[in-house]
C-alpha cells in the first residue's frame, strides 16, 4: 500500500529544519537495514526525538513506526498523523496490544521504533532501558539497531520551553551496528549489551558535538557530569 502521509511528513520536517538552520551531524546510516524487521532503540531527551531518529532510516529508504504513549494518538492535531504513518500506540496499563501489533510489524519486514527509558531523562544521561526492545527481537528473530541522539533536547524537551526559532543548534546523531537478539539467550543479558552500545554512541556524539554551552544559564542542557547544570538522575528521581 502507497504510503501517502509518512513521506509528505518527512518532507515537512526537512523543511521545518532547514528553515531553522538545524546542523544535522549523521553518522552509521549504513547499520539500517535496507530490507527485512529490525527494532531500532534511541535514547530519549526530547520530544523531538522520535523524528529525529527516524530520520537515521531514510538514507536506506526505510521507514520507521514507533510505539508511543496512547494519548498522543488521542490529540486531535497528531492524533491523525500517527495513525496515517502507522505508528503503534501504546496503553501503559494494557501493553500487551501494543506489543503484538509491534510483532506483527517486525514479521511483515518493518522497523519499529522503541525508547526503552519510556520516559525524557531530565538528565540527559541513560535511565534503564526496559526489555521489551529485546523480547520483541528475539521472538520476531530480527535484529536490533543502537542509536543515540544529542542536541534534541535543546529544541524541545520536558520542563523547558520549546526553542523553534531560527537558532542554528546542531543535532547530532549516530547509528551502531545490528545487535542480534538470539532465542536461547536471557533478554536482561541483550538488554544489558544493548544499553553499553546505546552509551557508547551517546559518549561519541557527545564528544562529536560541535557547540558549548554560552555561560552557566546556557548549561542546563548539558549533563553534571560534563560540567553542565541539568539536574543528576538522583536529584530527578528524589524531584518526583
Amino acid at each position: 500500500m502507497a504510503e501517502l502521509v509518512y513521506p509528505p511528513v518527512i518532507g515537512a520536517a526537512h523543511t521545518l529544519f532547514r528553515a531553522l538552520d538545524i546542523r544535522i551531524d549523521m553518522k552509521g546510516t549504513e547499520n539500517i537495514p535496507r530490507k527485512g524487521g529490525a527494532v531500532l532503540v534511541s535514547n530519549h531527551i526530547g520530544y523531538l526525538d522520535f523524528i529525529f531518529a527516524g530520520l537515521t532510516a531514510r538514507p536506506q529508504k526505510r521507514l520507521v513506526r514507533f510505539m508511543a504513549k496512547e494519548s498522543v494518538f488521542r490529540h486531535k492535531v497528531s492524533g491523525p498523523l500517527m495513525r496515517a504513518m502507522k505508528h503503534i500506540p501504546v496503553d501503559r496499563q494494557q501493553g500487551e496490544s501494543a506489543y503484538r501489533h509491534a510483532l506483527e510489524s517486525l514479521r511483515s519486514g518493518e522497523i519499529i521504533g522503541v525508547f526503552p527509558e519510556a520516559t525524557i531523562s531530565q538528565s540527559f544521561t541513560l535511565k534503564s532501558f526496559k526489555s521489551g526492545a529485546a523480547r520483541m527481537a528475539q521472538e520476531a528473530g530480527v535484529p536490533l539497531i543502537p542509536v543515540a541522539l544529542w542536541g534534541t533536547q535543546r529544541l524541545w524537551t520536558k520542563g523547558r520551553p520549546k526553542n523553534l526559532k531560527r537558532s542554528h543548534i546542531p543535532v547530532t546523531m549516530r547509528v551502531g551496528e545490528p545487535i542480534e537478539a538470539p532465542k536461547d539467550q536471557y533478554a536482561g543479558a541483550i538488554t544489558r549489551r544493548l544499553r553499553e552500545r546505546v552509551q557508547e554512541l551517546l559518549e561519541a556524539a557527545q564528544a562529536a558535538y560541535p557547540a558549548k554551552p554560552q555561560g552557566t544559564e546556557d548549561s542546563w542542557w548539558l549533563p553534571a557530569h560534563l560540567g553542565g547544570t541539568a539536574p543528576t538522575a538522583a536529584q530527578v528521581k528524589e524531584a518526583g
